[in-house]
């Protein structure tokens, strides 16, 4: 029971406590009185009609008319004339009518007798008659019920003004007490809220006082942690002069992108190499040459940024060696980007490299899911040593063995527009568990694949890359959000739905998903919305979105997380359902005690706000033994689950 609801209670007991004793002092205190009262009026009554009854002893009738006189206008139970020689009424009159306003069990609670008097009746010294006058007690019940009544009204006036100020008092003063159940339930949503402005109740202030101590030093305590993770990655992952990618990520991202997932897109390697930087190091010193290659390292970052997508990866292998890898691109594009970084490097002359050779040369190599790291690295060192004794040009490109099918831009168009108005949509879903053996499910991972004009259905990783370059991407997370809903409402269980950067960025997109979602509330709540952490939205955005996202029902979730820690930080407001490693930190994690201690890192840092963390790509037992090992809440990958059809796809 409320505390509001206890006051108003005890409000209640003490009115009827307080009528309760205030009636019965009253009435004790009355009924000595209105007795005395009751018997001097009948006393009163009998000797004025005994002495007006005097002169008329022998006349009956007019005895009777006096009588019936004083009776009609008065209060009186009986009134009666007995003659004293004989013992005979002479004139009675009484009355059993009850005023109707005392309720009976008012009047027996009360239980106030009649009362009586007497007067004689003289001829000359002769005593003739008797008077005798019951005064009826009705009038004096009436008069205590009147006070009873107006007792009563006067204390629920007072108990109700009571309840409403002692009600708003008590919520003015308990105002800080909700603020702390809500700084509470923040807690739990991994928020950490502090209360401002402190009550001026002494009790109040210390409780409040002690909550926001507790709230600052769990902040401080995930910030601590959120910041040695960063450390940690940035060690272990990141070239300290060129700021890029190091070449522990460059291998773990290539392997990834080289896995045969649903999601990974074929592309292009480009390796860089900075010509004579020995001799650059002797001519111009070490500053200068540091220079340089931060200035290559700001270009290829740029370069990255203007033209690439969050799957592009920019990173320094050694020395004067650099790589960029670039999922999606074709042919046609990889050499556009040859060109314009080798135009970009020309501008860089100045810096020290002599006037007869490029300042650097390139090398491209194509690759597709499926290839090893090795035989894609081999081809674009073979790219790169041509480019080297071939004075055309500073770039070569090298194709794969099997040939890099010919893309036309124009026919990706028109079957992807023609799939996506038609509906030629599939859906397939990969499980996502715990880590414990014989885990549970804990989601569906929803994926898409395309039927071609053949009717064969084509991976995400071929199509999804021209989808984004027609920017078809919110067109298509639309259409996957109502065959997810679809599927929903024939086979309820837990998906994770993919949003793309367009989407995520876009006010109309985003307005067209939660009215979809607004549509279908007992499917949305089976629905957890992934965003890449590659790019996300600015914090206020990101709040916005995560606050509009549980508005309909839905949860948020963040995948590919990792190359952003310091992020983790700005997270803890947004009641994200959980974090999804990115699989190249995940890749041989049994082997490399740095990826380990650098998940063992991420892992207590969300473990403080009780954030899950689920492991992309698991593909090794000993890779889930470590996972399982550390904590980690589930897991998603071929080892855990190959993506499948529905069994009712979309035509």
């Amino acid at each position: 029971m409320s505390l509001l609801k206890q006051l108003f209670l005890a409000i209640c007991l003490f009115l009827v406590v307080a009528f309760a004793g205030s009636f019965a002092a009253s009435l004790e205190s009355s009924r000595e009185q209105l007795i005395g009262q009751l018997r001097s009026h009948a006393q009163d009554a009998a000797t004025a009609l005994g002495l007006s009854l005097t002169p008329h002893v022998d006349d009956p009738a007019m005895i009777e008319l006096m009588v019936s006189s004083i009776f009609d206008s008065g209060y009186f139970a009986t009134i009666r004339v007995v003659s004293i020689p004989e013992g005979k009424v002479i004139v009675e009159r009484d009355s059993d009518s009850q005023d109707q306003k005392v309720p009976a069990w008012f009047a027996k609670l009360v239980n106030l007798k009649a009362q009586g008097g007497d007067a004689l009746i003289m001829r000359g010294w002769e005593q003739a008659a008797r008077v005798e006058v019951v005064s009826h007690p009705q009038f004096a019940l009436a008069k205590l019920w009147d006070g009873a009544l107006g007792s009563l009204a006067w204390l629920l006036a007072c108990g109700l003004v009571s309840a409403i100020l002692g009600g708003w008092l008590l919520r003015t003063q308990l105002k800080p007490l909700d603020q702390m159940v809500q700084q509470a339930h923040a807690i739990t949503r991994r928020e950490f809220l502090t209360l401002p402005k402190e009550p001026r109740t002494p009790e109040l202030k210390r409780v409040v006082q002690a909550m926001n101590q507790m709230v600052d030093k769990l902040k401080a305590l995930f910030a601590e942690e959120a910041t040695r993770s960063e450390k940690l990655r940035e060690e272990a992952y990141q070239d300290s002069l060129s700021g890029l990618a190091n070449r522990r990520l460059f291998d773990a991202r290539l392997d990834a992108q080289l896995s045969p997932s649903e999601q990974n897109a074929a592309g292009y390697l480009l390796l860089l190499r900075l010509n004579d930087l020995g001799g650059l190091n002797q001519r111009l010193g070490g500053q200068r040459t540091d220079a340089l290659i931060r200035d290559v390292a700001e270009l290829l970052e740029r370069e990255r940024e203007q033209h690439g997508t969050p799957d592009w990866l920019a990173a320094r292998s050694r020395g004067g060696e650099f790589t960029l890898l670039a999922p999606g691109v074709d042919s046609a594009s990889a050499e556009l980007l040859a060109d314009q970084l080798s135009a970009a490097l020309e501008n860089l002359r100045s810096t020290g490299a002599s006037d007869c050779t490029p300042v650097a040369h390139l090398g491209l190599a194509a690759f597709r899911p499926g290839e090893s790291a090795a035989s894609v690295l081999s081809r674009a060192d073979q790219a790169l040593a041509q480019a080297q004794s071939s004075p055309d040009r500073p770039w070569q490109r090298l194709d794969s063995s099997g040939g890099q099918p010919a893309q036309d831009s124009r026919a990706w168009r028109e079957w992807l527009d023609d799939a996506l108005q038609k509906g030629k949509l599939q859906l397939w879903f990969q499980p996502v568990r715990t880590c414990a053996e014989n885990g549970e499910v804990l989601h569906q991972k929803v994926l898409a694949r395309l039927l071609d004009p053949k009717g064969e259905a084509v991976a995400a990783g071929q199509f999804l890359p021209w989808i984004e370059r027609f920017g078809w991407s919110a067109r298509f997370d639309l259409a996957m959000l109502e065959h997810a809903l679809a599927h929903l409402a024939q086979q309820p269980a837990p998906l994770a739905l993919s949003l793309s950067a367009e989407t995520v960025r876009s006010a109309e997109p985003l307005r067209q998903l939660f009215e979809i979602l607004r549509a279908h509330p007992q499917e949305a709540q089976l629905m957890t919305l992934e965003v890449d952490e590659r790019y996300l939205p600015p914090p206020a955005e990101l709040e916005k979105l995560a606050q509009s996202v549980q508005d309909v029902g839905a949860k948020l979730g963040l995948q590919h997380f990792g190359g952003r820690f310091s992020l983790i930080g700005n997270l803890t407001r947004l009641g994200l359902a959980y974090l999804k490693i990115d699989g190249s930190y995940i890749r041989a994690i049994d082997q490399d005690n740095d990826k380990r201690l650098f998940i063992e890192a991420m892992y207590r840092a969300s473990n403080s706000i009780d954030l899950p963390l689920i492991a992309e790509m698991v593909e090794t037992e000993g890779e889930l033994q470590v996972l399982r090992e550390m904590g980690i809440a589930g897991a998603m990958g071929r080892l855990i689950g190959a993506p499948k059809p529905s069994q009712k796809n979309g035509a």
